[in-house]
């Protein structure tokens, strides 16, 4: 069984409010029975559950949230997650702020992590531009010993404490297998809508969805991608220029947002429908997937991804590793015939 402060006590011969005077830092306790303290603590292998002390303390734990602002669906979904965590802090034990940045922006990430003091928060989470000054003012944070958790993109070149999103590459991987199966016999081109090669998870997407097309799809071609900052308007342009000139192109992958826009090029489009593959289950794209518009839609939670953001930034700032296992976020396909 694993030693407790009762043990300590009767190994060193003192009192449990010695122990705990000692064991938190507190003045008023001799410096030879300190001693005593910590050499019981050392013989018996006493490892403090500071969780659960700081539990018993009901220390509350400061967080703050960068996301990009604008029309996004998926981050505003992501916004209306943090909000309702937000709302749970009672129970939770956290104080959670939210600052939103103009997307694709890094140097508005870096000016709102620079007004951040390390001394006041217990942990930063921040979508991220994998940029090399975004890297450098994450770095801030982790070498003030500030635990900083990057959501739904990651910064691969930095230390980071832990990434809370999806394998991109395998979800780019996910998507070029759906697109080869769909549209089995065919040759043509398959156009890749992007939103910003900036942001690492589009970059992943990309290359994971380029290698298997390129490994067991041969007949079919990629086109682009094409970078539109995710905005629908964009998105609609690219699109619909891409299917008016390129009449080979079979199927579109959007490995981004934007996916309004996407509708709109293909809603009353006569002849044939290239097949489609998006990311994330929103309202629009779920009608368009009930519709048959789109094929698939790959989709990651993102309640997940911030319940899993909060409890890896409190484990971290009691000096704890996170459960692997448990914030591992699984990445989903919806097809029209398992749409929740």
């Amino acid at each position: 069984m694993r030693p407790t402060v009762h043990d300590i006590a009767n190994e060193a011969g003192v009192s449990l409010a010695t122990v705990d005077r000692v064991l938190n830092g507190r003045p008023g306790v001799r410096r030879q029975t300190v001693e005593k303290v910590e050499g019981a603590v050392r013989r018996l292998g006493y490892v403090r559950d500071v969780a659960a002390a700081n539990l018993a303390k009901r220390r509350v734990y400061p967080l703050v949230f960068i996301v990009p602002a604008g029309p996004n669906s998926f981050m505003r979904n992501l916004e209306r997650e943090i909000r309702a965590a937000s709302e749970r802090s009672p129970v939770e034990r956290t104080m959670i702020r939210i600052e939103t940045v103009p997307p694709f922006d890094p140097q508005a990430i870096v000016a709102a992590l620079s007004r951040l003091d390390p001394e006041t928060v217990a942990g930063v989470a921040v979508v991220a531009t994998d940029t090399a000054e975004v890297r450098a003012a994450a770095e801030r944070f982790i070498e003030a010993g500030v635990p900083l958790v990057t959501l739904v993109s990651d910064l691969p070149g930095s230390r980071r404490s832990h990434f809370c999103g999806i394998d991109n590459r395998a979800a780019g991987r996910t998507a070029a297998g759906l697109i080869g199966r769909f549209a089995a016999g065919q040759a043509g081109k398959v156009l890749v809508v992007a939103g910003s090669l900036t942001l690492s998870d589009h970059i992943d997407r990309a290359s994971g969805f380029a290698d298997v097309l390129a490994s067991e799809f041969p007949d079919l071609e990629i086109m682009g991608p094409v970078e539109t900052n995710d905005d629908g308007a964009m998105v609609r342009k690219a699109v619909a220029g891409a299917l008016e000139h390129q009449p080979d192109i079979v199927a579109i992958y959007n490995l981004g947002a934007g996916n309004r826009g996407l509708i709109e090029a293909l809603s009353g489009r006569e002849g044939h429908q290239p097949r489609v593959v998006a990311h994330e289950l929103t309202a629009h794209s779920h009608q368009a997937l009930k519709n048959g518009l789109f094929d698939a839609i790959i989709n990651q939670d993102c309640g997940h991804e911030v319940r899993s953001a909060i409890r890896v930034l409190k484990a971290r700032a009691d000096g704890l590793d996170p459960v692997k296992a448990q914030e591992r976020i699984r990445i989903d396909v919806f097809m029209k015939d398992n749409l929740p």
